[in-house]
């Protein structure tokens, strides 16, 4: 089996791909690639995108006029303030921001908070623990597309961030934010789309009362989780043509209106009736802009749903259907509202042609909502910013520009949304504070945990002291020692030792790592080192992974690591043959003879050993592999305040227990693993 491998290995040695060894990432080598999609992939992930992405923004023609004018309309223009808002509204936030420039923010093609984070991450060294070594600047997708010129203001800004532990503290809490409210949003944006729709058979029937209308859509929201465990794709398919149905049908009801009631709201394009607006109601239209804002919830979506399908797809869905069809359905309701202006409270239902438990209105969860909507909004523009200066290298007067526009719409939103805190609008900022706090009390202690394992770390020559030891029983058969540590053995290692003073013929430390970007190729997974002398078989191997790397079920972990390292071995041998083959160049005259008769002995060496060596690792893998996990407990170290013992002792060992453990994450047979348990004293 060994033998077949090898002549595998030989006949195409000049094709070896070198990216699991450190010795090859660590002199530069890389492996990039790029892929393109058809044009006919990217119109069926439009299509597709229709059913996934725009549901919320789609659905909110269903309350934006209501929860703007809740005290109802003051005066006839008042709906021509509103309609442009909300036309301007779409434009810059949805269209221009979202479609147009954050979505080419993306994080090789997937997007959100994270992703943002994860290029700034990547750019400038910003992480609370080290994640800038040599090796990952490898992996295929990790790399920058940066521009060649450099500016003055983009390294001032990288430097300046860089030797900020207040900025980095900053970045991470506002990426934690901003993922805390997209959850929130999540939470809350079935609620009021599914509360407005059911709520609309009141129109039809006096019978339907206001408790039947929350039980019915708890049981719909209940129904709609359920889908989701079929995932994007078949969710995708299931609603795409019930929501193009939607799109069409708004759409065509807005053109009625328009032509039906009054043609003349098109006035609303001109923005003077946004300052007119303002003029006449002061305050009240200050406020009302908490629920004009409800007219692009779920923009978020456009930027986080990326992931799931394509930049262009996403482009394409917007501008040729969603965008559109939301504009003819404001402007139709508007026309409808200047000839009816006691309909306000039920715009929709009224206008259209004769055919959640805790709030029970849709009042209350759109304060809420508007609060998760605009703060995503915000902190989504503050990293890009960053992005804009420091990685695109963007033009300072483009910047400004963005700032001036869509940073100021956003705050002024922002001002309105937080003035109805409490009115239902605290929940959003409840939720988030939990999942933040949730977040930061277990980033604290992993840090803490991290700094530890650093300081106490076993260097190669203590590790060459300990398998030097005489009184050290090797045992046969493949030891695998996992740990988080990248830098070093654990000390965790040595506690074993120390007790159990056995080791196994050929030992692994595999350190887990999580790079700041979202997939790592699996084929780029693993990367090996052997400590020296070689002849104690131990080696580090380092499994990277990124932040939407669920798991490791797609493979065998322990099947992949043993073939990864088979084929390191063989290609350190490989390079060394190579090596001493190329040295024949350099001979010549009486020499040639003896000399080349010396490295053909040399390539026969190296054959035997690379032969010898694989039948160990061969032979060790089919002895027994044995998984050792760490089972550390963290402990706040004497003398620690109150807040830190509460922290480490009580919160973060809560947390721990409630997750998934290392061994079910990379499907470890129970029968052989081997935990070992520590203490951190921190």
């Amino acid at each position: 089996m060994v033998e077949e491998e090898l002549k595998g290995k030989e006949a195409g040695s000049s094709r070896f791909d070198r990216s699991s060894s450190f010795e090859f990432v660590e002199s530069g080598g890389s492996k990039l690639h790029n892929s393109k999609v058809d044009w006919g992939t990217i119109l069926h992930l439009a299509f597709q995108s229709i059913g996934v992405v725009y549901g919320d923004v789609g659905t909110s023609p269903l309350y934006v006029f209501s929860s703007t004018f809740t005290s109802g309309i003051n005066h006839k223009d008042d709906i021509l303030g509103v309609l442009s808002i909300i036309l301007y509204t779409l434009t810059l936030i949805p269209l221009v921001k979202y479609v147009f420039i954050v979505l080419q923010a993306n994080d090789n093609g997937d997007g959100g908070t994270f992703a943002l984070y994860s290029l700034i991450c990547r750019y400038a060294k910003v992480s609370l623990i080290p994640n800038q070594q040599v090796e990952d600047q490898n992996v295929s997708n990790y790399q920058l597309q940066l521009p060649s010129k450099r500016l003055q203001l983009a390294s001032w800004l990288k430097s300046r961030l860089e030797a900020s532990g207040f900025a980095k503290y900053l970045l991470l809490f506002a990426t934690m934010l901003g993922t805390s409210m997209v959850i929130g949003d999540g939470v809350l944006t079935p609620c009021i789309s599914v509360l407005s729709a059911v709520g609309g058979i009141q129109s039809a029937t006096t019978e339907m009362t206001q408790d039947r209308i929350v039980w019915i859509s708890a049981a719909i929201l209940v129904l709609l989780f359920l889908l989701q465990s079929f995932g994007t794709d078949k969710v995708g398919y299931i609603f795409a043509p019930v929501i193009c149905v939607w799109f069409a049908m708004i759409a065509g009801i807005g053109v009625f209106n328009f032509i039906k009631y009054d043609p003349t709201v098109i006035k609303a394009v001109n923005p003077y009736y946004i300052v007119d607006y303002f003029k006449r109601n002061k305050k009240e239209a200050w406020i009302s802009l908490g629920g004009a804002v409800l007219s692009i919830t779920g923009t978020e979506a456009l930027f986080a749903d990326v992931g799931h399908f394509t930049v262009k797809s996403i482009q394409i869905s917007m501008c040729s259907i969603t965008y559109p069809s939301l504009i003819l359905a404001y402007f139709g309701q508007s026309s409808y509202l200047r000839m009816h202006k006691e309909d306000v409270a039920n715009t929709f239902y009224k206008s259209i042609p004769r055919v959640t438990l805790g709030f029970k209105s849709t009042v209350k969860i759109g304060n809420a909502y508007g609060i998760a909507v605009v703060f995503v909004m915000v902190l989504t523009s503050m990293l890009l910013v960053l992005i804009m200066v420091m990685i695109w290298k963007t033009h300072i007067l483009l910047v400004i520009i963005y700032v001036l526009v869509i940073g100021t719409v956003e705050l002024i939103y922002l001002s309105s949304v937080l003035y109805k805190f409490d009115d239902g609008g605290y929940l959003s900022l409840l939720v988030a504070l939990i999942l933040v706090t949730v977040m930061y009390v277990w980033n604290y202690v992993y840090c803490k945990k991290y700094t530890y394992e650093l300081a106490h770390k076993i260097s190669p020559d203590k590790l060459r002291q300990i398998s030097a030891d005489p009184s050290l029983c090797r045992l046969p058969g493949l030891a695998i020692f996992y740990s988080e540590l990248v830098h070093g053995i654990p000390p965790i290692f040595q506690h074993y030792v120390e007790n159990v003073p056995a080791l196994h013929s050929i030992l692994v430390f595999v350190s887990i790592k999580a790079l700041p970007i979202s997939k790592v190729p699996l084929e780029e997974r693993f990367l090996f080192k052997r400590f020296q002398p070689k002849e104690m078989n131990v080696f580090r191997c380092i499994v990277r992974y990124g932040y939407k790397d669920v798991s490791f079920k797609e493979y065998s972990f322990e099947t992949m690591l043993v073939d990864k390292l088979k084929q390191y071995l063989a290609e350190e041998l490989s390079i060394k043959s190579s090596s001493n083959e190329s040295s024949g160049d350099v001979v010549s005259g009486a020499t040639d003879q003896n000399a080349g008769n010396e490295i053909q002995n040399v390539v026969f060496n190296d054959e035997e050993e690379r032969k010898k060596v694989l039948e160990k690792v061969e032979r060790g893998s089919r002895e027994g592999v044995v998984h050792f996990l760490g089972e550390s407990e963290v402990v706040a170290g004497e003398g620690a305040n109150l807040g830190k013992k509460i922290v480490i002792n009580y919160a973060y060992n809560v947390l721990r227990r409630n997750l998934r453990q290392s061994n079910k994450v990379f499907d470890v047979p129970h029968k052989r693993l081997v935990k070992v348990g520590m203490t951190y004293d921190l």
